[in-house]
């Protein structure tokens, strides 16, 4: 008779035995909900997630140069379809696991009002907007500036981060008064954190639909098969929710 110490010594072994490492390219906008995920990911299946954060302009240039991610979750839906065109992602692999929501953010409170009058008076002196060309974001608000008839007058107060989140961290520290970021970064469990908002409505730009894709260097590794899978579930899908994403 197999002692239950030794049985469980014995399965963690074997846990240990077949657990992998997956290395994934994350847009930034998607940090918290996903070291939410990857720790209940790793505690459910064993495997580890490595994680690296930024723009997803970026991570395309450093996959099509042989970066060694498995797995990218996207910004938007074209870079991973792009890659697939290219070769560098397995086809068929790649699905939507979160459609995002922009939001015009000030980290003081009641200085945005809930329809974005804010813009229209033009009473501050910066707004900080990703860079339109690597972040999805930057990219909507730029439509929503456009749609509104607001470019060509706010366009010389932009400050503009290299990413989402250096984008975020300019309004925090008021380098910009405010600033389109991911309603992601301030929002949790149904509520505004802090600060004042504006969620733009969706009509204003293009839906930000955000894909997740099997990279080539991943399609032999199962931790990569199986995260993929896990970010479909209803345990990661609730934690998205969380945050503000619809699905």
């Amino acid at each position: 008779m197999i002692r239950p110490t030794l049985l469980i010594c014995s399965l963690l072994l074997s846990q240990s035995a077949s657990a992998e490492e997956v290395q994934l390219a994350v847009a930034a906008n998607f940090t918290a909900p996903m070291r939410k995920i990857a720790a209940e990911f790793e505690k459910d299946s064993g495997h580890k997630a490595r994680l690296m954060f930024g723009a997803t302009g970026k991570f395309y240039a450093q996959i099509s140069n042989g970066a060694p991610f498995e797995v990218l979750l996207s910004a938007d839906d074209e870079t991973p379809a792009r890659l697939e065109r290219d070769g560098l992602a397995v086809a068929g692999s790649r699905f939507t696991y979160a459609t995002g929501r922009l939001v015009l953010w000030s980290a003081r409170e009641g200085y945005v009002d809930d329809k974005g009058d804010v813009l229209k008076k033009g009473d501050f002196r910066h707004l900080s907007i990703a860079n339109p060309k690597t972040a999805p974001y930057g990219a909507a608000a730029i439509q929503t500036l456009s749609k509104l008839g607001l470019l060509p007058a706010l366009e010389p107060r932009f400050v503009q981060g290299e990413n989402i989140a250096q984008t975020h961290s300019f309004i925090v520290s008021g380098n910009a008064e405010l600033g389109f970021i991911a309603l992601s970064q301030v929002f949790r469990d149904g509520r505004l954190g802090s600060g004042s908002a504006w969620i733009v409505p969706a009509n204003l730009h293009e839906p930000i639909r955000q894909d997740a894709v099997l990279l080539a260097k991943g399609q032999s590794n199962p931790a990569a098969a199986a995260l993929l899978k896990y970010l479909k579930g209803d345990k990661a899908r609730s934690i998205i929710k969380s945050f503000g994403y619809e699905l």
